[in-house]
């Protein structure tokens, strides 16, 4: 996704959340320092079904749905679920606030790891960006993007993993471990968890393909506008 088709959506998300739009921008310049071009080849998944592994508590019972995908794309915690289940993750999608070492630890063993800089977590972003194989990461933002800080869509760890995954091709999104009503989370998450959910609905009908984690909600979504 172009930066200008995503920044309308951008402004939408820091409007309702009262979030500053210095804040992204000086995040994105923290980890900036840390970031080189990455390989884009190495994200080739053209043709492939592509498991996007979302952290709901579910994702233990459902994780072996991800065995007959091409790729796993893994999100938060979900990475290390999947793994402990013996796979391999294929991408790891973090903003670095829950497992950070796992971050630190892919990127040590060669695994791509989507590392994103946000408002709200540059203290993280300068002690962990450091200690990451710096030619494995390729650093996010979801403000506009800078030399070799990306964006590609998406807010949340979970529905950014999925707009990367349709960036490079993906020719079916398969999704593990979601919980769009997940009772334990903060009221805070639960909003977000609601924009993941449009966000998804947005990217669902921009690729023509209908997403089964949506089924019986997408009439109470709010649609964001196609471009």
């Amino acid at each position: 996704m172009r930066f200008e088709t995503w920044e309308p959506i951008y402004e939408s998300i820091l409007t309702d959340f009262g979030y500053p739009r210095d804040g992204d921008e000086r995040a994105r310049d923290v980890l900036a320092a840390y970031a080189t071009p990455f390989d884009f080849d190495r994200l080739d998944y053209d043709g492939e079904v592509v498991a996007v592994v979302g952290a709901a508590p579910s994702l233990p019972e459902a994780v072996d749905r991800v065995a007959d995908a091409d790729r796993v794309v893994a999100a938060s915690t979900a990475a290390d679920v999947v793994r402990d289940a013996g796979y391999d993750v294929d991408l790891f999608v973090t903003d670095l606030d829950k497992n950070p070492e796992t971050a630190r630890e892919l990127t040590k063993a060669g695994t791509p790891v989507a590392a994103h800089a946000h408002g709200d977590n540059v203290p993280l972003v300068e002690e962990w960006a450091p200690q990451l194989a710096h030619e494995h990461v390729v650093a996010t933002t979801q403000a506009a993007p800078t030399d070799a800080v990306y964006n590609f869509g998406g807010f949340t760890d979970g529905d950014r993993a999925a707009f990367i995954a349709d960036e490079f091709g993906a020719a079916e999104l398969r999704f593990v471990g979601w919980d769009f009503d997940d009772p334990s989370v903060s009221p805070s998450k639960a909003k977000k968890l609601r924009w993941a959910e449009r966000l998804l609905h947005l990217l669902e009908r921009r690729r023509d393909e209908r997403f089964a984690v949506l089924d019986g909600r997408r009439d109470d979504i709010d649609p964001l506008a196609l471009s």
